[in-house]
């Protein structure tokens, strides 16, 4: 049986709200999935303030909001295409009747561009636009909301029709202002060049300290980077202890002195920045992508010119206010900031969706057919089934 939900205000009323999430990872994510984690602190975030959210997920997802799904296991990030348009096309037939979709898949947005849909569809663009996703952007966005993460995303491309930018949130009471006194410095990421594992352990080891490296490494560029990079410069200074997530995590950076983020690409947005501000942990990092959005340079960590200035400005981390690093986070990152973004969109682009379906039925009206040819629509097929969670 579904929850019960608040009755919806004539002055504020709430508003039924479809969230889909890719079929790759569950959310919240069990241990690494920053897309997962977003989806799960919005998706709570929308109940908590009185919404009617459903999530179509997969079924080891345990999000604590009403649940549908097709596939009861996440597919894994090597699964094929086929996974994912199963997975949307069971979305599509099991949320027609809320007042608005947010789809965070890539095939959702073309299936839906293929449907004669009665609410508005918005998604959020969650990786770089590259120059074939920017061109299927450009095409969706004829009848689809885009949100960006952040306004260096947006302006990557600008040609693509970004309706608006909504840094993520993050559920900040789940973190702990920490001292920082765990005696080490922490790179909390993936295992990838972009990254930069390799420099965040030059960087520790020139300014004199032990690096913790937790990453996720599941793809097989991923494990060859680690065998041959990063591998033959691990030693007592610095060590890696795979991935982590939830309490492991929280305590991991509430005790780290900085977060190493030696990032050479342009990030969209780098939720682990913001995590670990809101741990109180001052983070050093390169102004590529979103970061100078993120870092309030010499308050809440330094944006640094190469590799030597990161160095000797690790060497001083400590004369920062851990407090300060939070305070940011409180102010800018927030689940409650982040829910009200979303919410005001999603009412403006429900009005617009039902102010252009009016003016479309009055244009049929005046161009009303013979009522003597058929014009009856074929038969359509039925749903396939999915399943519901018990919430």
């Amino acid at each position: 049986m579904q929850c019960a939900l608040p009755a919806r205000s004539t002055l504020n009323p709430s508003l039924k709200i479809g969230i889909i999430a890719p079929p790759w990872v569950a959310v919240p994510p069990p241990v690494y999935g920053g897309t997962e984690l977003v989806i799960d602190n919005l998706a709570r975030g929308l109940l908590r303030r009185g919404h009617d959210v459903t999530l179509f997920t997969t079924g080891d997802a345990t999000c604590p909001v009403p649940r549908l799904w097709l596939h009861d296991q996440a597919a894994g990030t090597t699964a094929d295409l086929l996974t994912e348009l199963s997975h949307v096309d069971a979305a599509y037939d099991a949320l027609a009747d809320v007042d608005i979709i947010h789809d965070h898949t890539l095939l959702g947005l073309l299936w839906a561009g293929q449907l004669a849909l009665d609410m508005p569809v918005v998604t959020t663009v969650h990786g770089p636009f590259t120059a074939s996703l920017s061109s299927l952007y450009r095409t969706v966005g004829r009848n689809v909301g885009i949100i960006a993460i952040s306004e260096h995303q947006r302006s990557t491309a600008p040609t693509v029709p970004v309706d608006a930018v909504i840094h993520h949130g993050i559920e900040i009471d789940t973190f702990s202002l920490g001292k920082g006194d765990g005696g080490y410095v922490v790179f909390l990421g993936r295992m990838n060049a972009d990254k930069g594992v390799h420099r965040a352990i030059n960087v520790a080891r020139a300014a004199g300290k032990r690096l913790i490296i937790a990453a996720k490494m599941w793809e097989p560029e991923e494990h060859r980077y680690f065998h041959d990079v990063v591998e033959p410069l691990l030693g007592d200074d610095a060590t890696y202890i795979g991935q982590v997530g939830g309490k492991e995590k929280f305590d991991l950076l509430a005790g780290a002195e900085a977060l190493i983020n030696p990032i050479k690409w342009p990030e969209p947005f780098g939720l682990v920045m913001a995590e670990a501000l809101a741990a109180g942990t001052p983070v050093l990092a390169f102004p590529e992508g979103a970061a100078p959005e993120i870092i309030d340079h010499g308050v809440t960590g330094y944006l640094c010119t190469d590799e030597d200035d990161m160095v000797e400005r690790l060497k001083t981390i400590e004369t920062l206010d851990r407090r300060a690093c939070r305070r940011a986070v409180e102010d800018r990152f927030s689940v409650e900031r982040m829910v009200d973004d979303h919410v005001d969109l999603f009412r403006q682009m429900i009005e617009s969706h039902a102010t252009k379906t009016r003016a479309e039925r009055r244009f049929a009206e005046a161009r009303r057919p013979d009522p003597m040819i058929d014009l009856s629509p074929p038969s359509v097929v039925a749903p396939r089934p999915f399943q519901r969670s018990g919430y």
